[in-house]
């Protein structure tokens, strides 16, 4: 499978130019036999802890806003797995990832470990895993990769691949967390023999610094691609779709 993480500029929150950008990279990759596109978490709208008043880029997944939404990112070639905002009917905030693929919601993932001690969004659930060409996998976002039995329970539900998106902007004696978010995702590829894919944003806010850690590890802990610091990037590599055997 040939995957791309797109390190996203970090946009103003609430800012509508996450959708026109993201058409953009699909359309790169619907020319370059790109078959995969991992957006940052929170890519629309943005986080909701940082807003003023968290509902107003929330999207609900139950009345057909999120594929009325998602609609200009159709594709017939590439899924793309992008975060926003999710509203439930009982008024509860989840901080999701979609996947849009051949032009309707395959599924949708829940954040189970909010990034804050206090945070507007309820944690999930469930830990699901999706199935694409082939292709099963499993969705982690940003801090749930600090928590190590969310991964076990992916790959022992058949999880082949582990895809990770992120938004690490933090104030800017926090924010550099590259160097531990990379190895965090080396120990995750070389445990559990399957490719990891982190896609984060990048840049500067009045309050916020985000360097960027979107980086793709192949099953052995190789790097096969690392993005540029502090700058948008899109990141691309063929990762082997076949879980590795342990000890190989």
């Amino acid at each position: 499978m040939k995957l791309a993480a797109w390190q996203a500029p970090l946009l103003p929150r609430g800012s509508p130019v996450a959708l026109d950008l993201a058409r953009e990279r699909i359309a790169r990759c619907e020319a370059e036999g790109i078959d995969l596109l991992l957006c940052p978490e929170a890519l629309l709208g943005g986080l909701a802890d940082d807003a003023d008043h968290p509902t107003d880029s929330a999207i609900s997944v139950e009345n057909g806003q999120l594929e009325k939404i998602l609609a200009p990112l159709a594709s017939d070639s590439v899924t793309t797995i992008i975060g926003f905002t999710e509203i439930t009917p009982a008024g509860k905030l989840h901080n999701s990832a979609a996947i849009l693929h051949r032009g309707a919601v395959l599924g949708v993932y829940r954040k189970r470990h909010p990034a804050i001690r206090r945070s507007v969004y309820s944690p999930g659930e469930e830990v699901p895993v999706f199935t694409i060409d082939g292709l099963t996998f499993g969705i982690m976002i940003c801090n749930d990769t600090n928590h190590p039995e969310l991964a076990r329970a992916l790959v022992a539900r058949g999880a082949r691949a582990l895809f990770v998106p992120s938004n690490n902007a933090l104030r800017p004696e926090k924010a550099d967390v590259v160097s531990a978010t990379h190895a965090v995702d080396l120990a995750c590829a070389r445990e559990h023999r399957v490719p990891v894919a982190r896609a984060d944003v990048a840049g500067r806010s009045a309050d916020r610094v985000a360097y960027g850690t979107s980086i793709i590890v192949d099953a052995g802990g190789n790097i096969l691609a690392l993005a540029s610091p502090g700058v948008e990037d899109m990141l691309v590599a063929a990762i082997d779709t076949g879980k590795g055997r342990r000890g190989a």
